[in-house]
């Protein structure tokens, strides 16, 4: 990669970093219209694993196609969704268009079914821990300008989603830098019976260590023996009155034992929409954040 193409990227995420912080504090009139506008694609990208087609979003920003010879590449933010979703709930709830272009990231939404993100050992139908952290993210960066490289990865999502991103960047640390939950489930085994999740992992009391590995909370010891340096950037968001609010205030004091860096918030609301739409605005300025800081270690990478 070009050293200039390195250098312009982190002057558009810094530039667009502080815009939208700008227009967060100080609500601007409506700009000009712009000439070239974001673009939503429907994908379908087949899966090796699963042995059939999943469908996924693909929102880039309006920057994507500036001018017609543009060369630029983007970072990616993976964003699940829940329990009994699919992909085209955050589509339809939060305004993706505008925080792609507002934040210069391209936002890849895939449909992870109701699997938890995980490889079941039961349903061979049932391999989304692959598909996303291998066969979609491979699709994605072969298709689009995107930068095939940990630091400009994030991944975050809802409930299900949440506890789908962490655990997928904590077992995958080489292929997303920064992650984040909003009001994720953070331990498994304390739901033997819910949300179809033995479908998946089996009976928990035939299957308690395959339920403990795929458990976000049972990860956390095996983060700081990662060798991949600096390590993840955490985000942790739920609100008060959510029901999993007393399982993340103890994955918090969890990774604080662990001395693992990470991020922690706690604002009013419940296990709601209203509530995932507005966290969604923090998650992306704590990305955007996340990818010019790794701009700059691709930076210093290729000059050494």
């Amino acid at each position: 990669m070009k050293k200039n193409t390195l250098s312009r990227l982190i002057l558009l995420l810094a530039a667009m970093l502080l815009m939208a912080m700008s227009a967060c504090a100080h609500p601007a009139s409506q700009p000009a219209q712009q000439s070239s506008q974001p673009q939503a694609d429907t994908v379908e990208v087949m899966s090796q694993a699963m042995g059939r087609y999943i469908k996924n979003v693909v929102i880039v920003p309006k920057q994507y196609y500036a001018t017609e010879q543009t060369t630029e590449q983007f970072p990616v933010l993976y964003l699940l969704h829940g329990a009994y979703g699919s992909y085209r709930d955050w589509p339809h709830k939060a305004n993706l268009d505008a925080l792609a272009s507002k934040y210069a990231v391209i936002i890849v939404c895939p449909d992870g079914q109701d699997s938890w993100y995980v490889d079941s050992p039961i349903n061979p139908k049932m391999q989304f821990e692959t598909y996303i952290s291998k066969e979609l993210v491979a699709y994605i960066d072969s298709h689009y300008r995107t930068f095939a490289n940990r630091y400009m990865r994030a991944i975050t999502g809802l409930s299900m989603g949440g506890h789908g991103a962490l655990t997928l960047a904590w077992k995958h640390p080489d292929v997303f830098w920064s992650c984040g939950s909003m009001s994720g489930c953070m331990n498994l085994t304390k739901f033997p019976d819910k949300w179809h999740i033995k479908d998946f992992l089996g009976e928990y009391e035939q299957n308690k260590k395959l339920w403990e590995e795929s458990s976000a909370c049972y990860l956390v010891p095996k983060l700081k023996e990662s060798p991949l340096k600096p390590a993840q950037n955490i985000l942790i968001d739920d609100g008060t009155k959510d029901i999993f609010y007393y399982h993340n205030v103890a994955m918090h004091e969890l990774l604080l034992e662990n001395e693992i860096d990470h991020e922690f918030t706690v604002r009013p609301g419940a296990h709601s929409w209203d509530y995932w739409v507005n966290a969604l605005d923090y998650h992306m300025v704590f990305f955007s954040k996340a990818f010019v800081h790794g701009a700059r270690l691709m930076h210093d990478d290729e000059n050494e």
